[in-house]
């Protein structure tokens, strides 16, 4: 009875300590924890990317000066009649007189009658009835008989050999002043083409009724006087220069006293 005392308190005591155990089921397997999360190493911070400098911008130079003007050296003849034409009040878009002298032109200083003493030729192959081609480039600008050149009756042209391309900013003509007239069908033009036919530019064109075959123009007709006709050429480049007419309200002639181009 001892003994059996003995081996049942064992017994107890070996049941008593398994059951303190804790077991472990299956669904509570412990997770293992991760690692713990390294502080991620600083990164320098990125230097912001360098603008290239912008090229220094090259100074703007200044405007060009404007070029110096002054009066075109224009010397006038003398008068050879006073007072209003009478007898035109037919000729269409005729301009009224100015009443006073003619304002001054201005041109680049500088600028000379690049005209005076040059070759002139005609239409025509034979002699004018008057005078001599020479007469109209001899700077002599005077009304008297001894200074006009008559041309054959209709379509008429002279042309002015500059002998070099220049930039012309007048031209001044004279047909013949001596009684008050009016010259028809004026045209003027200037090249480089001897022939005309190409790289023309008209200048001035009163031909209104496009009776020449060079286009109808809108310049008006004058009464021819000591001033002569002033054309503003506004710096026009050519060798040479062409002026046509076509009679005048007195007969069928175009007459010629002077030419004079104001360039260089």
């Amino acid at each position: 009875m001892k003994y059996m005392f003995i081996i049942n308190l064992v017994v107890l005591l070996l049941f008593t300590v398994g059951g303190c155990k804790k077991s472990t089921s299956p669904t509570e397997t412990e997770t293992p924890q991760a690692p713990a999360k390294q502080p991620e190493a600083t990164k320098p911070a990125a230097a912001e990317p360098t603008q290239p400098a912008e090229p220094e911008k090259p100074a703007e130079p200044a405007p060009a000066a404007k070029a110096e003007l002054e009066p075109i050296p224009l010397k006038l003849p003398k008068p050879m009649f006073v007072g209003t034409p009478e007898n035109l009040s037919g000729v269409e878009k005729l301009e009224k007189p100015l009443g006073k002298p003619r304002p001054d032109f201005l041109a680049p200083k500088g600028v000379t009658n690049i005209a005076l003493k040059k070759a002139v030729t005609w239409c025509e192959e034979d002699e004018p009835i008057m005078g001599t081609l020479d007469m109209i480039t001899d700077g002599d600008c005077e009304a008297s008989e001894g200074s006009v050149v008559e041309l054959g009756p209709f379509e008429q042209w002279v042309q002015i050999d500059l002998e070099k391309t220049s930039d012309i900013y007048a031209i001044v003509f004279w047909h013949f002043h001596k009684t008050p007239r009016v010259y028809f069908d004026i045209v003027v033009q200037i090249s480089d083409d001897p022939d005309f036919a190409v790289g023309v530019t008209t200048i001035y064109n009163n031909d209104l009724d496009n009776s020449l075959g060079l286009g109808a123009g809108n310049d008006s007709h004058y009464v021819e006087t000591s001033e002569g006709r002033l054309v503003d050429a506004k710096g026009t480049q050519g060798r040479y220069v062409r002026l046509y007419s076509q009679a005048n309200n007195q007969n069928d002639y175009s007459h010629y006293i002077e030419v004079q181009v104001f360039g260089k």
